[in-house]
């Protein structure tokens, strides 16, 4: 008889367990980097392609109407408005985004916020966010309810967006403005070197209605992309400005603060402010670097309008920018602020070439 000797298999010791825990751990250290970029590199490719979707709309918009959407309709006498439409180009493009059921619901000889235009700037439509723009896609606004949401902003100018009822005055040198339809001929600089839209981030810090800006009040006399920010008195502790976080938070409103943007500044520039809270004594001195917005009167309450709305991004590097050919192109954060506003004029004559940006 033969007798069978059954070997006993050793289990893990502590030691080796440890070991096999810290290569887990580092394994996972590698390739959680490699998914989160893998998952933002597909974003910023959904956001180029909600970009691209909106150039090739503004563009049927274009064929159907032989111009381009104003920003905004509005009317009044010298700065004071009897009259705001409100709506703005997203929503005069909705028939061209497939969004017709959102846009028979609109009644555009009815302002923005009347009850009966209600449906309409509540709804989210996903060609106007970003999915790396967090937060949730509606906001709550005191005044006008749920609103949808914005990633994108046209382009309104580099500080002065608009003169106000003086027709006389010079309507900005960008693509779009209020009560202005630009048509195609007007794009002399080509409709491939001309910036049309950029993305921008939802839920903006802003600081607004300050009737008016200290340094900033001719079109023809704006400050250059290189002045530092803090520069601005309206950027110290200053009571004159309202404040909150409601900027791009409506999809619909034609404000250059809710779905437009400015070239003052390059894309992404941080602003060095006071941030002291209202009420609080003034030689406290909050001084901080954040993601701010200046408007200092807006259109609705009958401009001039100059305001630094600036291009921003969740994305790493640089933002997602929209040109009249319909191409959209990746253009880095360190962009030269000078080419930047060059390539926001319709007609500026500025000589670049690809390698500029």
């Amino acid at each position: 008889m033969f007798s069978m000797h059954r070997t006993k298999r050793a289990g893990l010791t502590l030691v080796e367990l440890l070991v096999v825990i810290a290569v887990i751990a580092i394994l996972i250290g590698i390739l959680l980097p490699a998914v989160q970029s893998a998952r933002e590199a597909a974003r910023r490719l959904q956001c180029f392609n909600n970009l691209k979707q909106l150039g090739l709309a503004l563009s049927s918009y274009e064929t159907a109407y032989s111009a381009h959407p104003p920003s905004m309709v509005l009317s009044g006498v010298g700065t004071s408005p009897n009259w705001v439409g409100g709506w703005g180009i997203n929503a005069r493009i909705l028939p061209f985004l497939e969004q017709d059921a959102v846009y028979n619901t609109i009644n555009l000889y009815l302002s923005l916020d009347s009850p009966a235009n209600a449906t309409a700037p509540a709804t989210v439509v996903s060609s106007f966010l970003c999915p790396s723009d967090p937060g949730a896609a509606t906001s709550v606004d005191p005044v006008a309810g749920t609103t949808g949401v914005t990633s994108y902003g046209w382009s309104m100018g580099d500080w002065f967006v608009w003169p106000g009822f003086y027709y006389y005055r010079s309507s900005n040198s960008a693509a779009f403005g209020p009560n202005r339809s630009r048509r195609v001929a007007e794009f002399r600089d080509g409709l491939d070197k001309t910036v049309l839209a950029s993305e921008v981030t939802s839920r903006q810090t802003r600081r607004y209605d300050c009737g008016g800006l200290s340094m900033v009040t001719s079109p023809t006399s704006v400050p250059p992309p290189s002045m530092p920010p803090g520069d601005l008195p309206e950027f110290g502790p200053t009571s004159s400005c309202q404040e909150d976080s409601l900027g791009h938070t409506s999809w619909a409103h034609g404000g250059v603060d809710q779905s437009g943007m400015t070239t003052a500044w390059p894309p992404n520039k941080t602003i060095t402010a006071n941030m002291t809270p209202a009420g609080t004594v003034l030689n406290i001195n909050l001084m901080t670097t954040v993601n701010l917005d200046l408007i200092g009167i807006r259109e609705v309450t009958g401009g001039p309008t100059f305001a630094a709305v600036t291009s921003r991004s969740n994305h790493p590097d640089g933002v997602n920018v929209l040109f009249g050919d319909a191409s959209v192109h990746f253009l880095r954060s360190g962009l030269n602020g000078t080419v930047w506003r060059a390539l926001a004029t319709v007609s500026g004559s500025e000589i670049l070439s690809a390698d500029d940006y």
